[in-house]
């Protein structure tokens, strides 16, 4: 996975800041979020203020994995954005993926998320055999057309 994906975590601005969060624009997702809507994400709940970001947005079809607390649940997000703590964002280094191949494929690694918690204060992967776990990348093509399949079965 390292050498396929960089690693972002999420984070929360201060509450205690209403700069941060009044006519927020930029979606800030949570659990919440695909409790609500589902694994595909094109807008959250909540939303930050420009003033609120640190660094760079989240980019586009990219995956977001719960990485503590609730383990195992995912999400490909379809907009820029950031999300809380709990979230690990899987940014493709590279033009391997089909977004929806990739969320797809993301129901697997949860369950190997699953298996693969520490406990501290409550369950987090472990995130150094989560960058070492292999994933397969068929070719586009082929990621297509499982894509295709798969989405027949949701109709």
């Amino acid at each position: 996975m390292s050498e396929l994906f960089t690693f972002k975590n999420g984070y929360t601005p201060s509450k205690a800041n209403p700069d941060f969060w009044e006519n927020g624009t930029i979606p800030w997702f949570r659990m919440e979020d695909l409790r609500d809507n589902g694994k595909i994400l094109s807008d959250s709940i909540q939303h930050i203020t420009p003033q609120a970001v640190k660094g760079k947005l989240f980019p586009k079809n990219t995956v977001i994995l719960a990485t503590s607390a609730t383990v195992g649940e995912h999400a490909l997000v379809t907009t820029e954005y950031l999300t809380n703590q709990r979230f690990t964002c899987l940014i493709p280094k590279s033009d391997v993926f089909n977004p929806y191949y990739l969320n797809y494929y993301a129901d697997t690694i949860d369950a190997w998320c699953k298996e693969h918690t520490v406990m501290s204060s409550f369950p987090a992967v472990d995130m150094v055999a989560l960058s070492k776990l292999t994933i397969p990348v068929p070719p586009l093509e082929i990621q297509e057309e499982i894509v295709r399949i798969l989405d027949s079965f949701a109709e």
